[in-house]
């Protein structure tokens, strides 16, 4: 089973919505993350952690051949956190890295009322998450903008 990556933002909203209270909202969150592909144990190494994380998380950003699209992968050792990742996912894989950059994560995050029902440290950690993506999209970017 693979993340729904069609969903948009608007229907998350709208199934966040229909769910109602927050014990049904963190349950879909688990599903979603039920739903990732997982990391190879070789990707659970350092250079793919995102620190800032009380949760192991690993994120990888790879820029297709030939292409400006950027896919997404990534992993955690927590449930929630894995719902997470599925919405990042959802938000910011198969864009490129302008695209990537133009999101306002923390908006969607609350848009999405995540913001206000996390955890002090899992909002930390959302929010690291959140800042190694902007991180690894400019770094992909910036030796493109160098090309003539």
């Amino acid at each position: 089973m693979t993340v729904q990556m069609d969903m948009t933002l608007d229907q998350l909203a709208e199934n966040f919505e229909l769910l109602g209270d927050w014990d049904a909202r963190f349950d879909y969150l688990i599903d979603l993350g039920r739903g990732l592909r997982p990391l190879a144990e070789a990707e659970h190494c350092e250079a793919n952690r995102v620190h800032g994380c009380q949760a192991q998380v690993w994120l990888i950003m790879r820029r297709r051949a030939d292409s400006e699209i950027i896919d997404i992968t990534a992993d955690s050792d927590a449930f929630i956190v894995k719902g997470l990742i599925a919405v990042l996912l959802m938000m910011y894989s198969g864009r490129s890295a302008a695209e990537i950059l133009a999101i306002d994560g923390v908006a969607a995050m609350s848009r999405l009322g995540l913001d206000q029902h996390l955890s002090p440290t899992r909002k930390n950690g959302l929010f690291s998450m959140l800042k190694r993506i902007r991180q690894l999209a400019t770094e992909i970017a910036a030796p493109h903008e160098l090309t003539p």
